[in-house]
């Protein structure tokens, strides 16, 4: 059975680290996306002041800026900027080899580029005479460089064109049998599982864009973004929960659905697993109401906040938006009540539940741990999500105004698990991150939380450090 744990929580790690990888391309070039998106939604004919000079930009941003970022980045993210050259490159090529937005080449031959001009240095490295250093540099990238530029426009052009094609009539058989709502099955779980920036950035958005260059909007781009069922969850809490779990749902509810930070509510799922049905019937309702009212965005809504998804709502979608994310709110509200009251006889504590959590996993409880390290020479402690946007910066938010006010002298930043810096000293994450964060920062004071915004938590880990630094004053 330990065996059987191992390999799935092995395997949960890897689905993560890929999934963050594919987000990791998109979502430093959000501000591109929406940028485009504002472009689109008020100067293309159907917008809200047609121009059809300004709508010019329109093409070229969507055929050639937003799939050579996503190429850069995706190479960047293996071998710095010169995996970044080769593989805006490589993405280059597929570009002018087919005749459509080339997001999925861009995310393959990104990285793909970034990743043989990486080995080809490897392989160089210390056998260059000195002085040629920059010629034999220069000259690799512009060789493999231009090589995947003519692999990418004869050969994968091609391959990702029609693969691109299959995908997007794949979709949109999907929409019009009315079976959208299905995604829901497999949405909601898996970002509970901390796999919604890769589902959103990763695989809807370039499907979204790709639909917005044809239609002027995609309802893609709701399906992850929906802050109802979220909300709905939370309001759940507030009115039938107990402890630290309704303490501070109202606070959550707010970052949740004003904020856009959706990784909020997941510990209040997994704290009664059950909650996911409620989740999944909310998010279904949500994406039902959308259908029914053939509504979109013309954008990727990054963060998924209210404020996000009315900027980039298509003309005429208010109402329809407006109504999905109420009903699927008001659905999930309904079917998270009947859980938490039938089960509030066992119902247990957010601060129960972390330790249970910690049993069961055969790891030492947080505060047993605390004692062993030594808190008395930690200077700078990290909080650590999938992104580094997120819920690691409120949990950071929150630990830093405790420390400030304690009058320690320790700085309380916060990034995302990519970025750990190899020196790391304390480092915070989600318990579901916890594993991948040891592995980038292995020298570290690792903690896991169940919940970041848990106060209590927080003010345990304050008082422990001051303890140690007094037994050296």
């Amino acid at each position: 059975m330990a065996n059987t744990q191992a390999s799935s929580g092995g395997v949960r790690v890897k689905v993560q680290r890929f999934g963050s990888f594919l987000s990791g391309m998109v979502m430093p070039n959000i501000g591109a996306f929406i940028a485009w998106g504002i472009i689109t939604a008020l100067f293309i004919p159907t917008g809200w002041w047609p121009n059809e000079n300004l709508a010019e930009l329109v093409g070229p941003t969507i055929t050639y800026l937003l799939p050579l970022l996503i190429g850069f980045t995706g190479g960047k993210l293996l071998h710095d900027v010169r995996g970044g050259v080769v593989g805006a490159l490589a993405t280059m090529g597929v570009i002018v080899g087919t005749d459509i937005p080339m997001f999925l080449g861009a995310m393959i031959m990104g990285p793909l580029g970034g990743y043989i001009i990486r080995q080809v240095d490897r392989a160089l490295e210390g056998k260059v005479k000195a002085g040629f250093e920059m010629l034999v540099n220069n000259f690799s990238v512009g060789i493999i460089g231009g090589l995947l530029m003519l692999g990418g426009f004869e050969i994968f052009g091609p391959i990702m064109s029609a693969l691109d094609k299959v995908m997007a009539a794949g979709v949109d058989w999907i929409v019009g049998a009315k079976l959208l709502p299905v995604a829901s099955l497999f949405i909601e779980p898996a970002k509970v599982l901390f796999l919604n920036n890769a589902i959103n950035h990763g695989i809807l958005s370039p499907l979204g864009v790709d639909q917005v260059a044809d239609a002027g909007k995609s309802v893609l781009f709701l399906l992850e973004a929906n802050p109802g069922p979220g909300l709905g969850l939370l309001l759940a809490y507030m009115f039938f929960a107990k402890g630290a779990a309704k303490r501070t749902a109202p606070g959550a509810a707010i970052i949740h659905f004003l904020g856009g930070i959706h990784e909020i509510y997941f510990p209040y799922v997994l704290m009664k697993p059950i909650l996911i049905l409620a989740m999944i019937a909310g998010g279904a309702t949500g994406i039902f109401t959308f259908v029914l009212f053939d509504v979109g965005l013309v954008a990727p809504a990054s963060p998924g906040s209210i404020f996000a998804i009315l900027a980039m709502a298509s003309r005429g979608s208010y109402l329809g938006l407006v109504a999905g994310i109420l009903l699927s709110a008001a659905v999930t509200f309904a079917v998270a009540s009947v859980i938490l009251k039938s089960s509030a006889a066992e119902e247990v504590s957010l601060e129960e539940a972390t330790q249970n959590v910690s049993a069961m996993k055969g790891k030492q409880s947080y505060a047993s741990a605390l004692v062993t390290d030594r808190l008395d020479k930690v200077d700078h402690i990290i909080f650590a999500c999938d992104a580094g946007m997120g819920s690691s910066a409120m949990g950071a938010s929150v630990l830093r105004n405790k420390v400030n006010k304690a009058n320690l002298p320790i700085k309380v930043t916060n990034t995302s698990i990519s970025n750990l810096p190899k020196d790391a000293q304390f480092v915070i994450t989600h318990e579901d991150l916890t594993e991948r964060a040891e592995a980038q920062a292995p020298n570290a004071i690792h903690r896991s939380v169940t919940n970041f915004l848990n106060a209590d938590y927080y003010d345990q880990l304050v008082e422990e450090i001051k303890a140690e630094r007094s037994k050296i004053s």
